[in-house]
């Protein structure tokens, strides 16, 4: 496993603009796909973009089910049905949403190799391979958000085990998230 990359704090600039398209796939992209993967586990996240680890390039990978899916320049070809669900993202922590996207998802790209795949999925890998894609396009997962549903993950359990959740704003959390960047 490869040390891991700094995943960037929202509101980054790197993560509000559109990521260039890859032109080519060589060793050091090889490379800097396994240290996405190890990023992304290490965070304990489902999916990562190159521009929330400062790369402006169209690269995700996706882990969902024990199946590593790494793409370069995807976009979504067709989808269809509707879920709504919870989401959260790695450059925004402890805060979540309800989101609503697409059910079913048939995505084209490029794998390690450059060759050319078409993969479909449904449930959280759609959801998750839409919120990656987002992130290519500058669009942070709470633009999609159902306003009424934001809300802090505390970190601490209720009695139930639970986690305790603590309602907010997006304005809320677009301030707590400018100023800690500030700090940092």
């Amino acid at each position: 496993m490869s040390s891991p990359l700094q995943i960037l704090p929202y509101p980054h600039p790197v993560l509000l603009k559109r990521a260039a398209p890859v032109e080519r796939v060589t060793p050091e992209l090889a490379e800097f796909l396994l240290k996405m993967r190890d990023t992304m586990y290490a965070a304990h996240g489902v999916g990562l973009a190159a521009p929330q680890v400062g790369v402006s390039l169209r690269i995700i990978v996706v882990d969902t089910d024990e199946r590593f899916v790494p793409l370069m320049n995807p976009r979504i070809i067709a989808a269809d049905g509707s879920q709504t669900g919870v989401e959260g993202c790695l450059s925004l922590p402890n805060l979540h949403a309800d989101v609503t996207r697409a059910l079913r998802v048939t995505v084209q790209g490029q794998n390690a190799r450059g060759k050319k795949v078409t993969l479909s999925g449904e449930g959280l890998w759609a959801r998750a391979m839409q919120h990656e894609i987002d992130h290519l396009d500058g669009i942070i997962f709470t633009e999609r958000a159902d306003p009424a549903t934001f809300r802090w993950v505390t970190g601490e359990s209720a009695a139930d085990g639970e986690l305790i959740e603590r309602p907010t704003t997006r304005e809320d959390a677009y301030h707590f998230f400018a100023r800690e960047l500030a700090r940092a």
